[in-house]
Formats: structure tokens, C-alpha cells, sequence
């Protein structure tokens, strides 16, 4: 394929940016992420500690009046995805267009008009297509089409691209120059399970609170050895301490169970046991890949032998964060900052789209877990 750009790099801004799941994808991908915005300061300082050639603002976009990254003669990129929690399908009562929050999608175009990058990349939850007939995602893609730009769109499932996670996200990419792109397609045959993901990592008890622990001697999957660090040990696997009741409810769910296997005499503080919703008390399987991380520590998700929620470096392996990556704060600020992310490698999928297309030829870091040892080495470049 002939590039259809020839001189400079492509530069990129993340914003609502989180602690950073899309601009990692960006960076394996091969894209220069310049700027960050993002108002949540602890999900800030894990961005900033892990992406360290990147400006981060810490600010509400609402604020924004200027992106002061110049694009000289390289190629602009601008990408995010605005809070989701609104258009979850679990979030039933405030889904619809009377939340404020679902129409944060408006400050992402006024940042795109004010910009006026040559590519857009927009993401968010399944259920912005679903909720009121798809008037949000026609929104969006009306509001980037009325500045003049080409756009393609589509529900991507994560475990098709090698993520251990079941989690359907909606993109939208968008090209000033007029050019279309066709979604990419899944590159995994065989989708990564929960245990190639996370079983090599140390075994752990409820509560457990020691950040740093070795690995273990144990076989590891292809998926697990390009995730681990390049050290002897491995971060941020530290877990909720759950009531000792609450310990007990895990003794009786099997994998892939959920609350349903829970005796009724443990649950009588829940005023109506039948209405909970089937993801909570979720216990993973070791032979399938996870259901959706999300706010796992409220769904209580549980892991697939031992009787306890589960540590933050699993649910990052879940997502595809590699373990050099560090989150930042309190243990609950930790937890909402992995489900909250976008998986690095269902990003870097989408990313490499625009590469392919600047560059001629798709990227080959971006071809199943082998994005992470190339990521590796950027951490390593960064240090």
C-alpha cells in the first residue's frame, strides 16, 4: 500500500483521559501523544508517572480553550472517550438524554472544531448506540461529519484482539481528508483466557495489601509472559478486604456462577434478593475470558479458586495493561481507574488503522500481546 503521508510523525491528544488505556494503545500503535487532559487528579498522576514524555493537564474540558500542541508538517490525531457510565446498560435510571453527563460528547466536537486535527478517534460504551434509539451516536457522528469529516464507526469486541475480556466498545473514526476506513477485524482465533492471563501471578488472601510481590515459579502462558515485568516482581496486586459474611457467600458460587448460588440465609440484608443484577457475585473461569471488569470491586467479581475479589494487577492483566504499568492512589482509586479504561490493545487496534493508512503498511506491534513487549520497550526509553 502506497502511505498516503510521507514526512513527519503522527502526534497525538487524549482527551478525558483517564489513566491512559487509549493513549497506550496510540503508543503502540506508533502515535506521539503530546497532551492529556483529564479532571480527575488521581487517575492524572497514574497517567503521568506511566506516559512521561506526555503534558498532562488536570482541568474539567468545559475549561479548555486552547490545545496548544503544534502539529508542524506531522499528522494530528485526536482521540477520547467521554464518561460512560451514563449509557451502561446496568445503569438503567440515568441512561437517557436528561443526564448532563451524556452529552459531555459535545465538548469532545468543540475541542475537535477548535483543533481541527486531520484524524478524530471517538469511543465509548455499546449502550451509546442503544440508549434512545441511537441519538447519542447520530449525534456524534453528525457533529464530527458537519466539520467536514469522513467518518466509520463500529461495536468492537475486545476479546477478538487479544484482550482476556468480554467487553464490546463503540468507535468512530474520523479523517479530515475524506478518507474511509474499514473497522478492523479480530486477530485472535482463540480469545485469551482468565487463567493464560492471570494464574502465573502470586496467590493472594483477602485483604491482601503488600504492593510488590514476586513472581512465582510457575508456567506461564504467551499472553502472561509478555505482560510481566522486567524485573522479578510485580505491582499494585493488592485486594479489597471483604466482611468476613461476605467471604463466606464466595465459598458457594462455582465458576461462572454468580449470586444465585448464594444460600438465601446469607443474603437477607437484600430487601428483594431476585432483583440483583446476574453480575454480581460473578466468579470468573479459568477457560473462558473475563466478563466485563467495570466497577468490579461494587459487582464483587470474584477469582476463579480462591475466595476473594479480585487484586488490581488482575483485573489490569484482564484489560491489558502490562505490569510496568502503575496506578496511583488509594487501593478504591486504583480499582475505578483499571475498569474504567479502555483496553490498550483493543485501542491500539483502532490506532493502527490511521498508522496503516499514513505509514502504508500496519504496524506490527500492534499484532496480538506482542504490543506489549514493544510497549515494554518504550516504558523502557522512558525511564
Amino acid at each position: 500500500m502506497k502511505p498516503l503521508y510521507t514526512k513527519g510523525e503522527i502526534i497525538g491528544v487524549d482527551l478525558f483521559a483517564g489513566a491512559g488505556g487509549m493513549s497506550l494503545g496510540a503508543r503502540l500503535a506508533g502515535i506521539n501523544v503530546r497532551l492529556a487532559i483529564d479532571k480527575d487528579s488521581h487517575a492524572a498522576a497514574t497517567y503521568a508517572h506511566n506516559h512521561r514524555s506526555t503534558h498532562v493537564i488536570v482541568a474539567d474540558i468545559k475549561d479548555i480553550a486552547k490545545i496548544d500542541v503544534a502539529k508542524g508538517s506531522g499528522i494530528s490525531v485526536l482521540f477520547g472517550g467521554p464518561p460512560c457510565q451514563g449509557f451502561s446498560t446496568s445503569n438503567q435510571r440515568t441512561r437517557g438524554s436528561n443526564n448532563k453527563a451524556n452529552w459531555l460528547f459535545k465538548e469532545f466536537i468543540r475541542i475537535v472544531n477548535l483543533w481541527r486535527p486531520d484524524w478524530v478517534v471517538f469511543e465509548n460504551v455499546r449502550g451509546i448506540v442503544e440508549t434512545e434509539q441511537g441519538i447519542f451516536r447520530d449525534h456524534i457522528i453528525n457533529g464530527l461529519e458537519d466539520l467536514g469529516y469522513k467518518t466509520s464507526s463500529g461495536i468492537l469486541c475486545s476479546s477478538g484482539f487479544g484482550v482476556p475480556q468480554v467487553r464490546s466498545r463503540f468507535f468512530v473514526v474520523g479523517s479530515i481528508e475524506g478518507i474511509a476506513v474499514e473497522m478492523p477485524r479480530p486477530s485472535t482465533k482463540k480469545p485469551v483466557t482468565v487463567k493464560q492471563a492471570i494464574s502465573d501471578l502470586p496467590g493472594l488472601q483477602n485483604g491482601a495489601r503488600i504492593d510488590f510481590l514476586p513472581y512465582p515459579v510457575r508456567l506461564c502462558s504467551r499472553y502472561a509472559k509478555t505482560m510481566r515485568n522486567g524485573g522479578g516482581e510485580c505491582g499494585n496486586h493488592i485486594v479489597t478486604n471483604n466482611a468476613e459474611h461476605v467471604v463466606d457467600r464466595y465459598k458457594h458460587i462455582p465458576q461462572g456462577g454468580n449470586w444465585e448460588n448464594i444460600p438465601k440465609e446469607l443474603m437477607t440484608n437484600y430487601k428483594d434478593r431476585s432483583r440483583c443484577h446476574t453480575g454480581i457475585y460473578r466468579r470468573l473461569r479459568w477457560d473462558k475470558p473475563s466478563v466485563v471488569i467495570g466497577n468490579y470491586r461494587k459487582n464483587m467479581l470474584v477469582h476463579p479458586t480462591e475466595h476473594r475479589g479480585l487484586s488490581v494487577r488482575e483485573a489490569a492483566r484482564l484489560q491489558s495493561f502490562p505490569d510496568w504499568y502503575e496506578f496511583k492512589g488509594s487501593i478504591g482509586f486504583q480499582q475505578q481507574q483499571v475498569g474504567n479504561a479502555v483496553p490498550p490493545l483493543l485501542a491500539a487496534a483502532v490506532f493502527s488503522l490511521i498508522v496503516e493508512k499514513v505509514a502504508g503498511t500496519r504496524p506490527q506491534s500492534v499484532l496480538y500481546a506482542d504490543a506489549i513487549r514493544f510497549g515494554n520497550e518504550l516504558h523502557m526509553g522512558n525511564n
